[in-house]
């Protein structure tokens, strides 16, 4: 029943909430891995967030966090809310038949796209500023060895000289805006659909099924699955879904990528972008942050489950009204 709309809406967004809330660290993780091509500034996700709190701070993991928190409301909304909308006008008779749970995951991954896309697009920028810093360690030791008297004479406060070259999301959509159009905002909208698709048509099928296993149906309506049992179904529906489309998500990562490191491939598209990863890094490269995507995902999708089954925003709106 569509009329249950804003509950759901309630239910995504505050599943997106405080599912990036607990996992952002790892998805930041998860970029700078991606972005990596020649130089190896981290080993892996642990020494990459170990690196970051020492270099950037403990709040240096949330970089890009606010973009995330401001948007991920409306994207999670959209994706469950079009997903139970796909699939109620395509059950018949109160069942859906595998093609049409892949059909509604297919739709409910169409549709998000017009959030994901500027929502990554500006996170990734944030997320990888840290690790184009560390890669040039060489020349700001030397430049703040030698002329450290000079910032004085220009700015009073002299012990600050980083924050300047810090990007801001208000700052980057602006410079897109006013130098690539709303298309700029968009730049990877096609590998973010084509890893988007793919990863709800796997997910919410397999989803579905996990979360029904051992359950009863009396007459029409099926028994409520318990909490936990929605989590853990949450979570490997997530995970299996996050591996199987890494690929596609270092592409997207790598084309939404504005800032290149030293010696960094630039792509002109997905089949470029396809080519000279194989080429230059090899097959193992697709598969850079998958683990770190398996553990963004896994709770993230756990905790929507759990938040939607718990029926959260049904309890505000009764609250409300």
């Amino acid at each position: 029943n569509t009329g249950n709309l804003p509950a759901k809406l309630i239910n995504g967004g505050v599943a997106g909430l405080v599912g990036v809330t607990c996992v952002f660290p790892i998805d930041l993780a998860k970029t700078r891995l991606q972005n990596q091509q020649g130089v190896q500034v981290y080993k892996g996700m642990l020494d990459c967030l170990a690196k970051t709190v020492r270099s950037e701070g403990y709040f240096g993991c949330y970089r890009g966090a606010a973009v995330n928190l401001t948007l991920v409301t409306p994207e999670k909304a959209i994706k469950l809310a079009a997903n139970d909308v796909f699939r109620q006008k395509l059950s018949k008779d109160g069942k859906l038949p595998l093609w049409g749970e892949v059909l509604a995951g297919c739709g409910a991954g169409t549709c998000q796209v017009v959030v994901t896309t500027p929502m990554e697009m500006l996170k990734i920028q944030l997320q990888d500023a840290g690790r184009l810093a560390a890669q040039r360690p060489v020349p700001t030791s030397a430049q703040t060895a030698a002329p450290g008297p000079a910032p004085s004479l220009v700015a009073p406060s002299p012990a600050r000289p980083a924050p300047p070259q810090r990007p801001s999301a208000t700052g980057i959509t602006l410079e897109l805006l006013k130098t690539r159009g709303l298309a700029g905002l968009y730049r990877g909208a096609g590998a973010t659909l084509m890893r988007d698709v793919p990863f709800s048509m796997i997910y919410f099928p397999l989803f579905a099924n996990l979360n029904a296993v051992g359950r009863d149906c009396q007459g029409d309506v099926q028994s409520r699955a318990p909490f936990w049992q929605s989590f853990i179904a949450g979570c490997t529906a997530g995970s299996i879904a996050a591996v199987a489309v890494t690929p596609l998500d270092v592409i997207k990562t790598r084309l939404q990528t504005l800032q290149k490191g030293e010696g960094e491939d630039t792509y002109r598209g997905i089949v470029d972008c396809t080519r000279r990863i194989m080429r230059r890094e090899g097959p193992s490269a697709f598969l850079k942050g998958a683990t770190c995507r398996a553990l963004v995902i896994a709770p993230l999708f756990g905790i929507a489950q759990g938040v939607y089954f718990l029926g959260v925003g049904e309890t505000v709106l009764g609250l409300l009204g």
